[in-house]
């Protein structure tokens, strides 16, 4: 049984002193080797494919299938780490991924490189929703906000570090190392994590498994499809299988968990305003920044002609702005809310991207696209912090790892989807033969991405703002359940 609050099994202890510092610091590394692994293999494709052949599908899957296991799987690691354990199961995603990567850079083949890609991103599918929810769990609700927001930088650098470190390992080392930068990383974390963090459970120490089946089943159906959509064909019979089964797998998923006695991902979640909106605004979000990323990384190469670190370092100026801007957004949400902060984000980001599209030319000139790629990364730096914030404060305690877990693997199939809509209005305009067929195709895409990003922006303005009650904060509209004692449990929290 848990306790009256919901947060902690008999088996677990009160935080300890000096949690909240070891918390920040454990949980930021290793999001940071997930997040980092998300883009780190796109810069070393072609010296991968020198080392060692395949063709072209099976390069897209040395990145599709990292992607694939990790957005299936991240509702199902939650869900573990809520039945035996939020620490021992960080531990053993950390210990998976760990091992992984070592495997990844021993492989002597293409299919073990695309096997031990896969198994990364198990262990990441358990490392990163958990690695949320023991943060939040260790830190007190009013520093919150700070605490997000360095956890949301060092998940900015990732992004930003991912292509700019692969290619530099590539061109400088061997591609081997953009793995083997996990090892050491992994074999110091799994000890601090046992030693410096406190064990938690959710309020439902059950499995369960046709829920699981269902949740994982559909989401494989759907980042399937969309992963190879553009490949084979929106009409082949692979994608429309897995589009058409993923959906209707989805569909059961809920139709189960509505009924179901120890649902994965209680429904009645999404009564609360609060995580409806975000879920939706971080989902259009994903679609339209991991789209136009992907489609802007090729531009500067193909029509900028950079090295893949030259790059990368140009796009520092977007995807590096949260080193700089996420700590301040996640502190301006612990004072102002989660809503106006999530909103300006999504909303400047739409702005660079559309800024971008207005002044796409073949006649390609770095410094006219430099202030975009700023006002999009301060917009990208201020989603991250307050969002995970959002998420976390709109459920109960024991109910914040799934909340983590569905919030995760919308935002993967966001970014799944977007790469394979942009891709797809790409190629419907324009193509790779000249920079000027390249730049025709890329207009419309990033038009298509800033007006994803906009509705996001619409979306989090739903998010319920603040209220005072008895001198206090309290999260508005926000509780998961619909009843008083829910709001109760979140006194204190801002959004």
């Amino acid at each position: 049984m848990n306790t009256p609050t919901g947060t902690q099994s008999p088996t677990d202890t009160a935080p300890r002193r000096g949690t909240a510092a070891w918390a920040l610091i454990v949980t930021s590394v290793a999001s940071f080797m997930g997040a980092l692994d998300n883009l780190v293999v796109t810069t070393a494709l072609p010296a991968i494919r020198e080392n060692l052949g395949g063709g072209l599908e099976d390069l897209e899957w040395t990145v599709s299938a990292y992607t694939l296991t990790f957005a299936v799987l991240l509702m199902f690691g939650a869900a573990l780490g809520d039945r035996f354990g939020r620490r021992r199961m960080f531990a053993a995603g950390i210990g998976i991924f760990t091992a992984a990567s070592a495997a990844a850079a021993l492989a002597s083949g293409i299919d073990g490189l695309v096997a031990a890609r896969a198994v990364q991103g198990v262990g990441a599918a358990l490392l990163m929703p958990l690695s949320l929810t023991l943060l939040t769990a260790a830190v007190p609700a009013a520093k919150r906000g700070a605490a997000l927001g360095v956890w949301g930088a060092v998940q900015g650098i990732a992004v930003a570090a991912g292509p700019l470190v692969g290619g530099a390992l590539t061109e400088y080392i061997s591609w081997q190392w953009i793995f083997w930068l996990n090892v050491p990383l992994g074999i110091a974390l799994i000890p601090l994590v046992l030693r410096k963090l406190d064990e938690s459970h959710g309020a439902n120490n059950r499995l369960d498994i046709p829920g699981t089946l269902l949740a994982s089943g559909g989401l494989f159906g759907i980042v399937y499809g969309l992963i190879r959509g553009n490949a084979d064909g929106w009409t082949s019979p692979g994608v429309l299988l897995g589009l058409f089964a993923g959906a209707s797998l989805l569909i059961g998923f809920v139709l189960w968990e509505l009924r179901a006695e120890h649902p994965m991902l209680p429904m009645r979640l999404f009564r609360s305003r609060s995580f409806s909106a975000i879920n939706a605004a971080s989902l259009l979000m994903f679609v339209g920044m991991f789209g136009s990323i992907f489609l802007l990384s090729q531009f500067l190469q193909g029509v900028g002609q950079y090295s893949p670190t030259e790059a990368g370092v140009r796009m520092l100026p977007w995807t590096g702005m949260s080193l700089i801007v996420a700590p301040i957004a996640g502190i301006l949400s612990d004072r102002i809310g989660g809503r106006p902060v999530v909103a300006t984000g999504l909303a400047l980001q739409a702005l660079g991207l559309g800024w971008i599209a207005v002044r796409l030319s073949a006649d390609f000139s770095y410094a006219s696209y430099l202030p975009a790629f700023v006002i999009s990364g301060i917009g990208m730096a201020m989603y991250f912090a307050p969002a995970a914030n959002v998420v976390m404060s709109s459920v109960r305690p024991a109910e914040q790892g799934i909340a983590s877990g569905a919030n995760n693997a919308l935002r993967e199939v966001g970014g799944a989807l977007g790469v394979a809509v942009l891709a797809a209005v790409f190629a419907s305009r324009g193509g790779y033969e000249s920079a000027q067929a390249f730049t025709d195709g890329l207009r419309p895409a990033l038009w298509a991405g800033a007006a994803a990003v906009a509705v996001g922006a619409g979306a989090a303005l739903l998010i319920p703002g603040l209220r005072k009650a008895d001198g206090r904060v309290v999260a508005g509209a926000s509780a998961g359940s619909g009843d008083s004692a829910d709001a109760e449990e979140r006194v204190a929290v801002k959004l």
